[in-house]
């Protein structure tokens, strides 16, 4: 879609082909997606670029166990593949490092039936994580290559270790996405603003710096306020669409390798990255009283990884951080337009895969705005959720 094709402008309206609401890592990755088609677009924020859950700590790029393989799998496993490629080409166009690299996972093993579970996957990795010219692998080890990461006594039965994982700075990577849009021809961009109201039979929004916008297409990519953004444009549900989920961590300044694997073990995250930085995350509380700030649940996490990770005793805690993840009511991400209102589009729900999966969950909401099929699981979909809701 080009300029042309935009709606009429009327009197005292801009009129872009896109309107991109949110502008954290999955609305960025749509509005360069936009640039490549040389979409005309519209990107706005309710505050800077990538403030909000999206300037997290972790950065953990971790995939789904090799065996049980369905679209998913495939589909998060081709993502997982073509993100170091992406990152590469817009480290070379902006001169940025986005801290990426393909560390690997190490997961360790307590008891001896979960070392045996681990052995059956070994097959599933050689078959399914053997792809497009790249294989990994998951191997059972019976120590950690390093001391100390992590302690010998919760590897009682060895460790996992597969080579797929990999992981980004979250905060460097925005930078990098940012910086390529600064220089865009097509997207521009209005941060601190917000759409105070989309009409979808128009197809027009008014932000809140007192403009009014015509769109063409409209992709709601706001984190947990796009959900009630898209409840909206449809009758009443008896269930949300999806939930706001509080996580907290813990940044920890230390002189680990960055070639390091990351850990992971019931939920707690060891991300070690190329700053000398570890993170440590993150809680998973769809209940809360303070959506901002940390407490003693962060204390708690903070303390099994010192006891987890040997190397994090002593060292300083040079950030705690808490922020809102977008839950959809299934678990999937929810993209796609909505069936009472097609001119808008859904971009978000990614919850904790975010990161690893927002360029291709872009570059298929793209695709589906052109009218294509993209090739993602029937589940993303927001006509999926919305279904579910709806029972």
């Amino acid at each position: 879609m080009t300029k042309a094709d935009s709606p009429a402008r009327r009197a005292g309206q801009s009129s872009v082909a896109l309107l991109i609401v949110g502008g954290g890592i999955m609305g960025l990755w749509a509005a360069l997606y936009a640039e490549r088609r040389g979409i005309d677009t519209l990107l706005i924020d309710g505050g800077s670029l990538g403030q909000g859950t999206s300037g997290g700590l972790l950065g953990a790029l971790m995939p789904h166990t090799p065996d049980v393989w369905d679209e998913k799998k495939q589909f998060q496993f081709e993502a997982l593949t073509a993100l170091e490629t992406e990152i590469a080409g817009l480290e070379a166009a902006t001169g940025l490092s986005a801290g990426y690299r393909r560390c690997g996972r190490l997961m360790p093993l307590p008891k001896p039936h979960l070392r045996v579970i681990a052995e059956r996957r070994i097959p599933d990795a050689e078959r399914n994580w053997n792809q497009c010219g790249r294989a990994f692998d998951w191997q059972v080890i019976d120590r950690t290559p390093v001391d100390g990461w992590p302690a010998a006594d919760v590897s009682g039965a060895g460790l996992t270790f597969e080579t797929l994982s990999a992981r980004v700075d979250p905060r460097a990577l925005i930078s990098v996405l940012t910086a390529a849009l600064r220089t865009a021809r097509h997207v521009r961009i209005i941060e601190n603003c917000t759409a105070d109201q989309i009409d979808a039979e128009r197809g027009c929004a008014i932000l809140s710096n007192g403009e009014t916008i015509a769109f063409g297409h409209c992709i709601v990519a706001a984190g947990i306020r796009a959900f009630p953004m898209l409840e909206a444009l449809g009758p009443a549900l008896p269930k949300p669409i999806g939930q706001a989920v509080k996580g907290q961590a813990a940044l920890f300044r230390t002189e680990v390798d960055p070639a390091l694997p990351l850990i992971f073990l019931d939920g707690l995250f060891v991300v070690q990255h190329e700053t000398g930085m570890v993170a440590v995350g993150s809680t998973s509380e769809n209940h809360f009283v303070r959506p901002e700030g940390t407490d003693h649940q962060l204390e708690t996490l903070i303390a099994r990884a010192r006891k987890m990770v040997p190397l994090l005793e002593g060292a300083e805690i040079v950030e705690r951080w808490a922020g809102l993840r977008p839950k959809a009511i299934d678990r999937d991400p929810m993209v796609g337009p909505h069936p009472d209102a097609p001119r808008i589009l859904a971009l978000t729900g990614g919850f904790k895969v975010s990161f690893g999966l927002a360029h291709s969950l872009a570059e298929a909401a793209l695709t589906l705005m052109a009218g294509g099929a993209p090739s993602m699981p029937s589940s993303f979909l927001l006509e999926s959720h919305l279904d579910v809701a709806a029972r």
